[in-house]
């Protein structure tokens, strides 16, 4: 018997009975479609992470103080004043390989001018902030050493800021800001970063000397943190070291005394939010690979209907001379071809979906190549997989007693 006879078989069969195939077809296209959608997602978040890690500085080292036990009691890190201007002169001066370094503070509260006003945080930082964190000014000027000498009261905004406070088209520059019934005068305009992949506006900042934001805000002696940068990526773990051995140094840390302050750097920051994405596409791609395999057993209950309603037909075409093998190869066409089709919607409604998320909810997806290959091809396997036993069993069958059957 021509094979080609047994396609047009199998899609005469397919045809007589449309909506049950379709509705077979639909397992397998919500399991390709789930599966490619979902790895878009996964991937995206962790493209669109990369890229915030990126942007701050992949060089990037963090000093933070720790969550200290006071009285038996476990304080919040931005409370403990663990960490001194010292410290920041210490790690400067101390620490190779550093490019930058900027100690920072940093407070929360309601920026006003004139009628408007807007929540915000305030940060307080030295020059260097400016390259460790890749902002730029785009109008006017960053402040000074002899601003931060004589904790002036100037900053620089972002455009958030900007847009938040000058409604009727004011220019920003030389305007003064309350910030806490501290007046500010803007100097700088900062260029627009836009939003990073947790979703804040990273535009939505207020930057100052930190000796005025410690002084005349703040009130206290000591820092929030400390941001450096180093020259290499490479030398990233030696600067960790290093500025773990001078901070305990200088906090009289000795033997096994837990530290009072923590060391982290872009890097394993990026390593953890990377693998928690890895977690989370495994999961979503789980999901969808359920689904296919929902869809495959869809397809076996199809075909184990079929065949037992197309008995006696079976039987007469075995009688006339049909294998074995023609009978397998023709149930078995039937099932790869559900399956193909619903393979086919599936990706196009997968990548459909993915990028609907992507321009109607601004999510960062990022379709793969080899998602939508791999679904393809598990489809079809799926198809044959759970066809074959149906198809074997109609192979299989007596042709008089199938003549006979009612």
């Amino acid at each position: 018997m021509n094979y080609g006879n047994l396609i047009v078989i199998a899609l005469r069969a397919l045809n007589n009975n449309k909506l049950r195939g379709f509705l077979t077809m639909l397992g397998i296209i919500i399991g390709v479609s789930s599966v490619i959608s979902m790895l878009a997602i996964g991937e995206g978040s962790k493209r669109s992470i990369e890229k915030q890690i990126e942007e701050l500085g992949a060089n990037m080292v963090v000093v933070t103080p720790t969550n200290a036990l006071v009285g038996g009691i476990r304080q919040n890190g931005v409370i403990v004043q663990t960490l001194k201007l010292e410290d920041y002169r210490a790690i400067e001066s101390e620490v190779p390989y550093l490019e930058s370094c900027s100690p920072y503070v940093t407070k929360s509260g309601q920026a006003i001018f004139g009628s408007y006003n807007t929540p915000t945080f305030i940060y307080g930082v030295n020059e260097d902030y400016m390259d460790i964190r890749r902002l730029t000014v785009a109008k006017g000027e960053m402040f000074s050493d002899q601003d931060m000498k004589m904790a002036a009261k100037v900053c620089v905004v972002g455009q958030t800021i900007v847009d938040n406070l000058f409604k009727n088209g004011e220019d920003p520059l030389g305007q003064v800001i309350r910030f806490d019934k501290i007046p500010f005068r803007i100097i700088g305009v900062l260029a627009p970063k836009g939003y990073n992949s947790m979703g804040r506006d990273q535009d939505d900042i207020i930057v100052a000397p930190f000796t005025t934001i410690q002084k005349r805000l703040l009130a206290i002696p000591y820092m929030h943190g400390i941001y450096a940068s180093v020259v290499d990526e490479k030398y990233t773990a030696k600067v960790i070291q290093e500025i773990t051995g001078v901070l305990r140094q200088t906090h009289g840390i000795s033997g096994v005394q837990e530290d009072d302050f923590n060391v982290r750097s872009l890097e394993e920051m990026s390593a953890i939010l990377t693998m928690a994405t890895k977690v989370l596409t495994i999961l979503l791609a789980c999901i969808g690979g359920i689904s296919l395999l929902v869809g495959g057993i869809g397809i076996m209950n199809i075909m184990y209907v079929s065949v037992t309603e197309r008995t006696r037909e079976i039987g007469l075409r075995m009688s006339i001379g049909a294998k074995g093998r023609h009978i397998l190869f023709q149930f078995l066409i039937e099932a790869v071809i559900i399956s193909v089709s619903g393979g086919i919607i599936g990706v196009l409604f997968g990548v459909g979906a993915a990028l609907a998320l992507r321009s109607l909810l601004g999510w960062p997806v990022s379709v793969l190549l080899y998602s939508v290959v791999i679904s393809f091809l598990v489809c079809t396997f799926t198809g044959v997989f759970f066809g074959w036993y149906p198809a074997r069993k109609a192979s299989r069958l007596n042709p008089i007693d199938a003549i006979r059957y009612e």
